[in-house]
């Protein structure tokens, strides 16, 4: 494996390249129109257009092809959980970054990976038996499980498509609202129904697989503090657990991906109620955005396992992973949280991150750098390690106290309040923050609110130029069209052009 196409964007497409510029592999980055300056643009040894989008999917194969790129690496989002991508690009010649094919199929549908999960012995929270083919049948379980519950896509996950139902009245609604997201968002609208649990942590394991059936697990992390169902904050390994607790999840995130012969990295999700019980939720097939955390307790790099699997080499880790002291991550995305987390595109005119011993930054900007409206709005991820959790969470309020971040709003006020509330902070045998605790219970979001700049005009503009009879696509830098500018008119300009004066007409016979 020597040249490595990244078919994704942001920060998580920068961590790619670093890693693959360390393994000894050349980078080839994509980019839609918006993303021309991006910084993992920059970083690549080279660049290709991508002016479908990055779910181009005939695009990137075509890049891979010019590139001479001989693997993908799908990176976190866009095409990492796609069974036709996988498949493509395996046809293709080509080596896939990330589970199989069969993989990705069997735990793409949701409600597959349950069925599998309870026969293995980890009881998923109550749910529909399969599909549910209309609002009728989310009533039905809706009468016999109690409100609330949940409407959920079979495929996809991040939180886009799910909804609650708190009143009957709204199942139906709800259901096909679901539908059209889920349609939208992963091309299939098959959702099924899940019982409500109040008030959970959501808790992960983090796994590596050689395709074998031989799994390595690099304990869990806490990823309970969300907004619209994605994450704001992850700290490893997830506090406050019993060791049964913590051995039932890794026990079965160990049989799940053995059993499935699970290659390259993968997260095990489940829930754990107010009670201790714990319920298994699903598997997300793809490294995620908060494996950074894990990285720094586990002192494995992921990004680096998931190519040496790609290229026919084995694991450097095994078994249980021993952990050393506790690592907090915070996601600074451009969103306004005093709007209820609010998109905010723009330009980062100031880009100061944090630095000192024991704290990581992965970026995907710079000051400078362009927060386009199209995409997910993450800047950087900002992980502080210690010896212990409040050790950690005083190194992660000092990395705040020295973060700049000027031209967009951003979570940076919400995080440095988060880091003093109790409901995190409190020591203790409890969690007091739990997956709706943003929305249903935190009180101060509210004096949060920042003035939202415009955004930006895009980068690129794209016209078309005539070569030898062949029309050829040609985007162009509008920072460089605007320097082009025609002179102002000169006197001479105005002057009427040579040719016949007004009284000099051919004279009439006469």
């Amino acid at each position: 494996m020597t040249t490595v196409l990244v078919a994704d964007r942001g920060e998580i497409a920068v961590r790619i390249i670093r890693a693959c510029a360390e393994y000894g592999a050349r980078s080839v980055a994509v980019y839609a129109d918006s993303d021309v300056e991006a910084l993992h643009v920059r970083m690549a040894d080279e660049a290709f257009a991508l002016p479908g989008g990055y779910l181009d999917l005939d695009g990137v194969l075509d890049v891979a092809v010019r590139s001479g790129a001989d693997a993908v690496h799908p990176g976190s989002g866009f095409l990492a959980e796609s069974v036709e991508a996988a498949r493509r690009v395996e046809a293709a010649g080509l080596t896939w970054i990330g589970p199989t094919a069969e993989t990705l199929v069997a735990l793409g549908d949701k409600t597959r990976a349950r069925e599998l999960a309870r026969q293995l012995g980890a009881p998923p929270v109550p749910g529909s038996d399969g599909p549910v083919a209309s609002a009728e049948e989310v009533l039905e379980f809706a009468r016999t499980h109690g409100l609330p519950v949940m409407i959920k896509p079979s495929r996809g996950g991040g939180g886009r498509g799910l909804r609650v139902v708190r009143r009957m009245a709204d199942a139906r609604d709800l259901y096909h609202s679901a539908v059209r997201e889920a349609t939208a968002s992963f091309g299939s609208g098959t959702c099924f129904v899940e019982a409500y649990v109040d008030r959970p942590r959501h808790v992960e394991v983090q796994v590596l697989g050689d395709g074998t059936g031989s799994v390595a697990t690099l304990g869990t992390r806490d990823c309970s503090v969300q907004r619209r169902g994605q994450q704001l904050l992850e700290e490893a390994p997830a506090p406050f657990l019993t060791p049964e607790q913590t051995a039932a999840m890794t026990t079965v995130a160990r049989r799940l991906c053995s059993a499935m012969r699970y290659r390259s990295a993968g997260t095990v999700e489940f829930l754990v109620d107010r009670r201790g019980t714990v319920s298994f939720l699903g598997v997300d097939a793809r490294v995620q955005v908060e494996h950074a955390v894990t990285e720094e307790v586990a002192a494995v790099d992921l990004i680096r396992q998931q190519l040496l699997v790609a290229d026919g080499r084995p694991l450097e880790v095994a078994g249980d992973v021993p952990l050393g002291g506790h690592a907090i991550e915070l996601r600074l995305a451009a969103e306004d949280p005093g709007r209820g987390f609010v998109p905010a595109p723009g330009t980062v005119v100031r880009f100061d991150p944090p630095g000192g011993p024991g704290v990581r930054v992965d970026s995907g900007v710079v000051s400078g750098s362009a927060v386009p409206a199209a995409f997910d709005s993450l800047l950087a991820t900002v992980t502080a390690r210690a010896p212990d959790r409040p050790a950690a969470l005083a190194r992660a309020r000092a990395a705040l106290a020295g973060t700049e971040i000027g031209g967009v709003p951003t979570v940076v006020s919400f995080h440095r309040r988060l880091l003093a509330d109790p409901a995190l902070t409190a020591e203790g045998e409890t969690l007091g923050v739990h997956t709706r605790w943003v929305e249903d219970e935190c009180a101060w979001l509210t004096d949060l609110g920042e003035k939202r700049p415009e955004p930006p005009d895009e980068p690129l503009l794209r016209t078309w130029i005539e070569i030898e009879g062949r029309r050829t696509s040609l985007g162009l830098p509008a920072v460089l069209l605007g320097r082009w500018e025609p002179d102002p008119p000169t006197e001479e300009d105005a002057s009427p052009a040579p040719g016949p004066s007004a009284g000099s007409g051919s004279a009439s016979a006469g």
